[in-house]
C-alpha cells in the first residue's frame, strides 16, 4: 500500500504544483522523522520559495490547500509543519495493508517483463571454498532473491575458470603424482578437500623441483593450454575430469548456505565455439591495441584507466579477461540485464572489462557490477595461500555447534509449550547457525570491510538474525495457539478478513507496526533498484522492534480481549509472520516455526 500511497501523493503533489504555475520536476517527497504522524511529507517548498517570492512555510501552506484530501483514498489529510507537508494515512491505507499482507506472497512485486542474469561466487575450482570470499556467494544470493521478488526474471550463474594455467597446472598434477606423493590425509571426505592437495603438491614442485624436472613439467602445463585453445577435445575431457569433480565438492559446500545456480557456465564455452577468437580479432582491430613486452595489449590511459589490458600472450594463448569479454557479450545477447558480484581486488579488472566492451561498441548500460569488501575473523586478515586459513564449511560448522548450544540454553525458558526433541533441536540449530552467518554477512553494506564476531551474529536479544527469526516464531506460536494453521494464508481459515476491522488496531503499537508491513514492498523496490540486499537487512531490524513492542503491550489471546479485536491483532500477527518471512526468505535466511 505504501507504493500506491507514494504514487497518490505525487499525482496530487503535481497536480497542485501545475495548477500554481510551479514547476513539477522535484516534488521533494521524503519519509518523515519518527516522530511524525505523517506516512510520507514534501519539502517542495524549499525549492520554490525563490520562485514564489515567499517563505517556505507560506508556499507549503497554499500547496496544501490545493489539495483536497476528500479525493484521495490512502490520504486521509495533508498538514503543514513549517516549510513541509505531511500527509495522514488513511484508514482505507490500514485496511488494505492488512488485507494483502496477510497473503503469502506479500511485498512481491509486479512481474517487470525483464530478464537479469545474476553471477556471482565463480571461484577457481582449485579447492575448498575459503571463509574470505564467502561474502560472494552470500550477497550474490541475496541480490538474486531481492531482483526475483522486484519481478524480474532471474536467473543464477556460475563463472568457472576451466581455461587458465592454474587449471593446466591443476590437471598436470593430478595425472603425475600419486596418493603417496601427497602430503596429509583430506580434512573431509568431499571431492574438492582430496583434490587440492595435488594442487598443492603441483605447485610445490614447480617451486622446488630442478630446472630440467621444471621445465618438463612446464613443456606439459603449456601443452594442456595450447590443447584447450585449439578447441582439442582430449584436453577439454582432461581438464574436465578434475574440474567437475572440485566443483562438484563446492556445490555441495555452497549448498548449505544456501546458494543455488541455474548454471554454471565455463569459459571453455567461448573458446570452444570461437568466440574467443573472433573477440581477439577485434580487439586487435582497435586503435588502443599494441603488441609490447611479448604479448598483444589495450591501452585504457586515455580512457583513465593507467594499467594495459593484456588479451593475447605470444603463444597466442588467450587469457582470462579475453574470455571473460566473449563472456559478457555472450550476456547481452541473452538477457536484458547483467549483475556481476566481485570482490574489491577485481575493481581495475572490472573497469577494463567495461571500457573495452564499450571500445567494441556494446551498449553497457544493463551491466552493473557489486563490489564486495572480505570477511575477517577476529584473530586477523585470513589468507588463501598454500592451503592456509579457514574453510567455509568450517565456518558454518562452528556457527551450528554454537546456535545448538544457545538453543539448548534456552530450552528451560521457553514459554511455548511445544515439545522439541533432538531432531527439532539440530534443525533449529541450523537454521540459526547459518541465518546467523548469512545475516551478518548480508546486513553490513558490501563496500564496508566486516569482522565476523560470533558475540553479535548469535545474540538473541541484539539485532541480530536470531532476533529476528524469534519475531518468525513468535507468530507462529500465537497462530497456531489460536487454532490456525501458521505455514497457510489466512483467507479460508477461520478469520473472515473482510470483515477484519483495522480501525479496532488503535494503540500506537499496533499502528506503527501497521505501517511499518505497508512500507515493505518499497523497501523490496528501492533495495532492488540500488541492489543493496543490506536495505532489507535494515528494515528486518526495525520491523522487528516494532513487532516487539506491539506485543509487549499489545495481547492476542488473553480472555479479556474483545472478539473484534483478538481478530484485527491475529491478522496484524499473520501479516507480521508473512512480511518478516518473506524479508528474510530475500537475505537467504530461514524462518523457523519454533525456537
Amino acid at each position: 500500500m505504501f507504493l500506491s500511497l507514494r504514487a497518490e501523493v505525487e499525482s496530487a503533489l503535481e497536480t497542485a504544483l501545475s495548477t500554481l504555475d510551479y514547476p513539477t520536476d522535484d516534488l521533494g517527497i521524503e519519509e518523515p522523522p519518527e516522530d511524525v504522524d505523517s506516512v510520507l511529507a514534501s519539502s517542495v517548498a524549499f525549492r520554490l520559495a525563490g520562485e514564489a517570492g515567499a517563505p517556505p512555510p507560506q508556499v507549503a501552506a497554499a500547496v496544501a490547500d490545493e489539495i483536497d484530501a476528500d479525493e484521495l483514498t490512502y490520504v486521509a489529510s495533508i498538514e503543514t509543519q513549517g516549510p513541509y507537508l505531511n500527509f495522514l494515512p488513511s484508514e482505507a491505507y490500514l485496511e488494505n495493508t492488512l488485507e494483502t499482507a496477510t497473503a503469502a506472497d506479500y511485498g512481491a512485486l509486479e512481474d517487470r517483463g525483464e530478464s537479469v542474469v545474476v553471477e556471482h561466487t565463480s571461484a577457481n575450482p582449485t579447492g575448498p571454498v575459503h571463509v574470505g570470499r564467502a561474502r560472494n556467494p552470500i550477497i550474490g544470493d541475496a541480490v538474486a532473491n531481492l531482483l526475483d521478488y522486484a519481478g524480474y526474471d532471474v536467473d543464477r550463474h556460475y563463472y568457472v575458470n576451466d581455461a587458465g594455467r592454474q587449471m593446466a597446472v591443476f590437471t598436470w598434477a593430478y595425472e603425475t603424482f600419486d596418493e603417496d606423493d601427497l602430503e596429509g590425509e583430506p580434512e573431509r571426505d568431499r571431492p574438492e578437500y582430496d583434490l587440492v592437495r595435488y594442487y598443492r603438491k603441483g605447485n610445490a614442485f614447480l617451486e622446488n623441483a630442478s630446472e630440467p624436472k621444471v621445465a618438463d613439467a612446464e613443456a606439459e602445463i603449456e601443452s594442456i593450454m595450447q590443447g584447450l585453445e585449439a578447441g582439442d577435445d582430449e584436453a577439454y575431457e582432461r581438464v574436465s575430469e578434475v574440474v567437475d569433480q572440485v566443483l562438484g565438492g563446492m556445490k555441495a559446500c555452497l549448498a548449505r548456505l544456501p546458494a543455488e545456480f541455474d548454471e554454471f557456465v565455463k569459459e571453455t564455452r567461448f573458446m570452444r565455439n570461437g568466440d574467443t577468437d573472433d573477440l581477439v580479432a577485434r580487439l586487435k582491430e582497435l586503435d588502443e591495441a599494441v603488441y609490447e613486452e611479448d604479448a598483444w595489449q589495450l591501452e585504457l590511459d586515455a580512457h583513465g584507466i593507467e594499467k594495459n589490458l593484456v588479451f593475447l600472450r605470444a603463444d597466442d594463448t588467450s587469457l582470462y579477461p579475453t574470455r571473460d569479454l566473449a563472456h559478457h557479450e555472450w550476456k547481452f545477447e541473452n538477457y536484458d540485464n547483467a549483475v556481476t558480484v566481485l570482490g574489491e581486488d577485481h575493481t581495475l579488472q572490472a573497469d577494463q572489462l567495461r571500457t573495452t566492451l564499450e571500445l567494441l561498441g556494446n551498449d553497457t548500460e544493463p551491466l552493473r557490477q557489486v563490489l564486495y569488501s572480505y570477511v575477517n575473523l577476529p584473530e586477523g586478515k585470513m589468507s588463501t595461500r598454500r592451503g592456509t586459513g579457514v574453510d567455509l564449511d568450517d565456518l558454518l560448522d562452528e556457527a551450528i555447534d554454537r546456535a545448538r548450544e544457545e538453543v539448548e540454553e534456552r530450552l528451560d525458558d521457553r514459554i511455548r509449550d511445544d515439545d522439541l526433541d533432538d531432531e527439532d533441536v539440530e534443525r533449529i540449530a541450523h537454521q540459526v547457525g547459518i541465518g546467523a552467518v548469512r545475516y551478518d554477512i548480508v546486513s553490513k553494506q558490501p563496500s564496508k570491510a566486516i569482522t565476523f564476531e560470533w558475540e553479535q551474529a548469535l545474540d538473541f536479544e541484539a539485532q541480530s538474525a536470531p532476533y529476528v527469526q524469534y519475531v518468525h516464531a513468535r507468530c507462529c506460536g500465537i497462530l497456531e495457539e489460536a487454532g490456525l494453521d501458521s505455514a497457510a494464508d489466512l483467507e479460508g481459515q477461520d478469520i473472515d478478513l473482510e470483515s477484519v476491522a483495522a480501525d479496532l488496531l488503535e494503540t500506537p503499537e499496533e499502528r506503527e507496526l501497521l505501517e511499518t508491513i505497508a512500507r515493505f514492498p518499497a523497501v523490496v523496490e528501492e533495495a532492488a533498484d540500488d541492489l543493496q540486499p543490506h536495505q532489507i537487512a535494515t528494515y528486518t531490524r526495525t520491523f522487528a522492534d516494532r513487532f516487539n513492542a506491539f506485543y509487549r503491550e499489545c495481547p492476542v489471546l488473553a480472555e479479556d480481549v474483545e472478539p473484534e479485536v483478538r481478530e484485527a491483532r491475529l491478522a496484524l500477527v499473520a501479516a507480521s509472520k508473512h512480511t518478516v518471512a518473506n524479508a528474510l526468505s530475500i537475505l537467504g535466511v530461514a524462518a523457523p516455526r519454533s525456537m
